[in-house]
């Protein structure tokens, strides 16, 4: 497999995951997932940028991501793809990397929080990483993605991450660039 062809087939497998973690920040807002709770160290647990709307709508958008790949892929795609899934799959595969993903961020925002960082304070490597980290492990558990494709998400999503919230930021839709 090319580069070009990685880059592209690694992009299209993770793209569930992306949208999630795009959409929750788009339809976030509403009820913490903490509940305003308080962790034994008297911090809050992850904070009030994980709610349950944003959780809820990313998943779902995820899960329609998935549906349109499928869509896609039987339009003649399956050659350069390297998937065939079919719809059930998709679906699951969609849900596991876009749930996954969104518990990255949750899990991310609990160590930030232990490690004293405030809501919003970049925390770099761990802003970047436990997404895609935590969707890889979830999806695990009924695909194993091939390692190629593993490292380049681990190489590529940074990048992606930090150009999406660059570009969430000078639209308004984040409070921060990071």
């Amino acid at each position: 497999m090319d580069l070009i062809n990685l880059l592209f087939v690694s992009f299209w497998f993770i793209l569930p995951a992306y949208t999630a973690n795009a959409m929750a920040c788009i339809f976030g807002g509403g009820k913490p997932v903490d509940l305003n709770k308080n962790f034994i160290d008297q911090k809050r647990l992850i904070g009030n940028g994980v709610t349950y709307r944003g959780t809820f709508f990313g998943v779902f958008f995820g899960i329609v991501t998935a549906i349109i790949q499928y869509l896609v892929s039987n339009l003649g795609f399956k050659f350069i793809l390297s998937f065939n899934f079919t719809l059930i799959e998709y679906v699951i595969i969609g849900f596991l990397l876009s749930f996954g993903a969104l518990f990255g961020d949750m899990f991310g925002s609990f160590l930030k929080r232990r490690l004293g960082f405030k809501q919003g304070q970049s925390a770099p490597v761990l802003d970047q990483i436990t997404f895609i980290v935590f969707a890889l492990i979830f999806v695990s558990y009924y695909y194993l993605v091939p390692s190629k494709i593993s490292i380049t998400l681990l190489i590529l999503s940074p990048v992606v991450h930090i150009l999406s919230n660059i570009i969430a930021y000078k639209l308004g839709l984040k409070k921060v660039w990071w």
